[in-house]
Formats: C-alpha cells, sequence, structure tokens
C-alpha cells in the first residue's frame, strides 16, 4: 500500500509500499499540492518504497520538470537499493537530484 503524506514545514512527501499505475494518481495529487502550497525544494522521501514502475517513473520526471520551471528542485531522498537500480537502468539518475542515504563505515 503507499501512503503518500506530506509535513508542510519540511516540504517533503513521504512514500511507501510501490509507485505505479494504481498509486499515482494520489502521489501526483499530492505532490502538485505541496508544489501549490510550499515555496522552495520538494523532497520526496523513498526510503520505504520498494519498487517504482514506469507510470511512476514519468511522475517524478513531470514534477521534476514542474519544480524547474518554478524556478525550484524536486530531491529525492534516500532511495531503496531497487529504485537506485531502476534510475540507473533509466539513466533517470542523471536528470534526477538523488540524495542516497550514505553507506555505514566498517573498521
Amino acid at each position: 500500500m503507499l501512503a503518500p503524506t506530506h509535513s508542510k514545514p519540511d516540504n517533503v512527501v513521504h512514500l511507501t509500499g510501490i509507485l505505479d499505475v494504481r498509486t499515482v494518481g494520489d502521489v501526483r495529487q499530492t505532490l502538485n499540492q505541496l508544489i501549490d502550497t510550499s515555496d522552495g525544494d520538494v523532497i520526496v522521501d523513498l526510503e520505504e518504497l520498494d519498487a517504482v514502475d514506469a507510470t511512476g517513473l514519468g511522475l517524478l520526471v513531470a514534477t521534476h520538470r514542474r519544480t524547474q520551471l518554478l524556478g525550484r528542485q524536486l530531491v529525492l531522498w534516500h532511495p531503496m537499493p531497487a529504485v537506485v537500480r531502476i534510475l540507473a537502468v533509466t539513466r533517470l539518475h542523471r536528470v534526477l537530484h538523488v540524495e542516497r542515504t550514505p553507506l555505514p563505515i566498517s573498521a
């Protein structure tokens, strides 16, 4: 189950589950509402997002373009390894601003 929520002061949308054709409508509405009612960067927290399909990727690209037109930035925060892989395979990691979770330092 996808649970898009946003915390207005932080401009953060937290996604969980799978971002796909069934869930993209709710997420689009949440992102558009956040963009319309806030200033600054739009942060999408992907730390609990298990997977994303082509429809979900399309939404991220569209949101990226919309924020750019407004002089803002879409930031994808801490994606899971499976999401990092799909962003790399599609080369979207070169277009979208992705902030990955730092790897733990081992002794």
